[in-house]
């Protein structure tokens, strides 16, 4: 099993809508970063857990915890003309663009703000304060564990 945090922006799709959607579930799309998507096509298995961050809140945090559910596939906004994610160089048979499931795990009862996480030196190595605007990242088993105790009420 492997670990990733997921970025979100919570007025474009919160862990509180993840919550609200059927099955607590939801297709995770419209990744538009190269390293971002290999990560998704070539790394991201069916069991990963991720860690979901609301960016460009107040506070930036850690928020929650799902499930990847779906292995990945094809991101469908990429041959949709009326979509934002829509890409003119992408079709079916050459796509660029995937995307996976998720289900929530759990919304945390105490959020880890980002701040919180710089300061804690058992953190300092996690990808999210070396490369912070990447939207898909691995997370080691050891920074999974420390926030899932961190976030525990």
């Amino acid at each position: 099993m492997h670990y990733w945090l997921f970025k979100t922006e919570p007025q474009e799709f919160s862990i509180q809508d993840l919550a609200s959607a059927k099955n607590k579930t939801t297709r995770w799309d419209g990744i538009r970063n190269y390293q971002a998507r290999n990560f998704i096509r070539d790394q991201i298995h069916l069991g990963d857990e991720v860690l979901i961050y609301h960016s460009q809140s107040k506070p930036n945090a850690i928020v929650g915890a799902a499930r990847v559910v779906a292995a990945p596939y094809n991101d469908p906004a990429q041959f949709d003309p009326e979509s934002k994610y829509f890409d003119i160089k992408s079709t079916p048979d050459k796509p660029r663009w995937f995307c996976v499931d998720i289900q929530l795990i759990k919304i945390f009862a105490r959020p880890l703000a980002l701040e919180t996480v710089k300061r804690d030196e058992r953190l300092e190595g996690m990808v999210l304060l070396k490369q912070g605007r990447l939207s898909i990242q691995p997370v080691s088993e050891n920074e999974y564990s420390l926030i899932r105790r961190l976030t525990e009420s």
